[in-house]
């Protein structure tokens, strides 16, 4: 457990245009946001050479795990960040 988020957020290279609510860090992984179960197990899975993933911001919807406050699907990407910062789609939801 870590108070300061903001120190985890920058010893990972999170940008901020990358952040949102929740940082978790799983082996050498940072997983950032609301990041669905199943995009999670196959980055362990794989294991590719990425620094992590991010579901920025607080997308809402009934396929957004934590963020069913709303009825609808969330249209949102599932980025993956690599140890230079540039993101590419990981997954896509709608």
């Amino acid at each position: 457990y870590e108070d300061n988020m903001r120190s985890i957020k920058t010893q990972y290279k999170i940008s901020q245009k990358n952040t949102s609510c929740h940082t978790g860090i799983i082996g050498s992984y940072f997983i950032e946001g609301h990041v669905p179960a199943s995009d999670i197990k196959e980055l362990l899975e794989k294991q590719p050479d990425i620094a992590g993933l991010t579901v920025p911001g607080m997308p809402a919807g009934i396929n957004v795990p934590g963020m069913e406050v709303s009825d609808e699907k969330a249209n949102f990407d599932v980025l993956a960040i690599d140890s230079n910062g540039k993101s590419s789609v990981w997954a896509h939801y709608e």
